[in-house]
């Protein structure tokens, strides 16, 4: 593989400003004579690029040799047409962990000890105190993280933390530390029968697409709540309005959505316990830090005639 010039798209911008991972990235590359620039994705903006690092897919990428989405999931990329352009397709994997583990911890206490309720009174100027049974502790309750992948370890790594046992639904179901039990996918309506959270952190693909819809969702008890740091359409989410309505769950925090951004008109605005976060589960200020660490080692070995990180594709 060519390695002349890496692009950093102007969309990465919705995560972090591209000019910190430029200056992170030339830094790092001077030795390897790579050099490192910020591009938009145009035709005439990659003509000298041999690789990018993106948020989003341009069809301009197809000539190039390697793309590094700096998200872990990949659904934004046509795989088939990069490979069968040979262009290296890799991902993130590995650096979202501690980020998203943080947020769903987040909204694990905010829904058991009312905390969004607490953020949306003060808005209102209202000094409104639960009914003395509303709040509760998680120690002691059960989740269930469907998905062990690096954002499912991190996940799991900050339940047990805070107390919770923990099990896990995988396609294949290996012992994992910190979890009880490891379910194979096929029994995920099982999985999901005890637990007091359901965690999704699977990626997104043809056979996760739909993945919890009415029967898993009617599998849970109605003291449960869905947490979705996965993509949104892990979850059929018309299935979820439903059992939000009828009470089949107690509730929700959402971080993905079927359409982003959730349209104005969206049920799930309007549910006093669905929480509604706009896809940052894994922001952090040292996003571009962390992508730069992969990237750094990628441009190494493919100096070394090597794979880069993460290759997916």
């Amino acid at each position: 593989m060519r390695l002349d010039r890496i692009g950093v798209d102007e969309s990465v911008a919705a995560v972090f400003p591209p000019g910190r991972l430029v200056d992170r990235l030339g830094d790092a590359t001077d030795e390897s004579g790579v050099d490192v620039t910020a591009v938009d994705g145009s035709p005439e903006g990659m003509a000298d690029c041999d690789a990018v690092v993106t948020l989003e897919h341009h069809e301009a990428y197809l000539d190039l040799s390697w793309v590094h989405s700096i998200q872990a999931g990949v659904d934004r990329f046509p795989r088939d047409r990069l490979r069968e352009a040979g262009v290296a397709l890799t991902n993130s994997t590995g650096i979202h962990g501690d980020a998203v583990g943080e947020t769903v911890a987040g909204f694990v206490l905010a829904l058991a000890r009312r905390i969004h309720e607490y953020a949306a009174s003060q808005t209102a100027n209202e000094w409104n105190r639960p009914d003395w049974d509303e709040a509760w502790t998680v120690a002691g309750e059960r989740a269930c993280v469907i998905g062990l992948g690096g954002l499912g370890r991190g996940i799991v790594g900050r339940l047990t933390g805070l107390g919770l046992d923990v099990d896990g639904v995988r396609r294949d179901p290996l012992p994992e530390p910190g979890v009880d039990r490891v379910y194979p996918t096929g029994d995920l309506r099982e999985a999901v029968g005890d637990a007091r959270f359901v965690v999704l952190a699977v990626p997104l693909t043809d056979a996760t697409r739909g993945l919890v819809g009415r029967d898993e969702l009617a599998a849970m008890d109605d003291d449960a709540y869905l947490i979705n740091v996965a993509r949104g359409g892990v979850v059929d989410q018309s299935a979820l309005v439903a059992a939000l309505r009828d009470d089949e769950i107690a509730g929700a925090a959402l971080d993905v959505f079927e359409t982003e951004p959730l349209p104005a008109d969206s049920p799930l605005w309007d549910f006093e316990d669905v929480i509604v976060s706009p896809h940052c589960a894994a922001y952090t200020r040292d996003y571009y830090r962390h992508v730069a660490t992969v990237l750094e080692e990628s441009v190494r070995r493919v100096g070394d005639g090597e794979d880069p990180v993460n290759r997916v594709v």
